[in-house]
């Protein structure tokens, strides 16, 4: 069984004293918008390393967190993305499709470093069911805990964020360059006059037309 546990907010420099050195942080960005995918990020980092500045993605302008991930992904001993887009989620739910997402995002890094964390570090309290035996550690509020979650939050924002750019350029109604699908007043507005598209989430935006 997959050990799974509550971390200290100083949680790899725990893993390390304890000579577990091969350590993956996982993070997710795009539970709650009406439009546009859920994006699951996981990134190695070599053991110690300090971003300054990486910190929770929501707490960084936008800016900073494209210089963040410039310098995250030339550091990085590998990362990886993995994308559910809204017909998925309606399918499966929204917790399953960024279990689904976690899970794929930690098995495409583990393919680019060619091996298995020694620990997963996940942003939230549920752990993703991983398809290997490895220790996951859940992390409520990791992206503003642990370096290495906080450094797959920002390179999953960015990630997001330009994909919800992509389809502002077929959907420019709805805004998606400003408010990157989440239910602003604008967007709700612009759903009911012109109706839903292919990027939103159908089990999100019921009673809006």
């Amino acid at each position: 069984m997959r050990k799974v546990t509550t971390a200290p907010s100083d949680i790899e420099n725990a893993l390390y004293n304890e000579g577990v050195f091969h350590v993956a942080g996982v993070d997710e960005v795009g539970r709650g918008p009406l439009a546009g995918p859920v994006v699951a990020c996981a990134v190695v980092l070599p053991q110690g390393l300090v971003i300054e500045g990486v910190n929770d993605s929501k707490k960084i302008s936008e800016k900073r967190r494209l210089a963040l991930a410039e310098e995250i992904k030339s550091k990085a001993l590998g990362y990886a993305f993995s994308i559910v887009n809204a017909a998925e989620i309606d399918r499966l739910n929204i917790l399953q499709a960024t279990m689904q997402a976690m899970v794929m995002a930690v098995e495409r890094v583990c393919r680019k470093v060619d091996a298995r964390p020694q620990a997963v570090l996940v942003d939230g309290t549920t752990a993703p069911p991983l398809s290997f035996e490895t220790r996951v550690i859940c992390v409520p509020q990791g992206d503003a805990k642990s370096h290495l979650i906080a450094a797959a939050s920002i390179l999953a924002k960015v990630e997001r964020d330009n994909i919800m750019i992509k389809f502002h350029e077929s959907f420019p109604a709805y805004a998606w360059d400003k408010n990157k699908g989440y239910g602003t007043a604008a967007h709700m507005a612009a759903i009911r006059e012109h109706g839903l598209t292919s990027a939103h989430r159908r089990s999100f935006t019921k009673g809006f037309l």
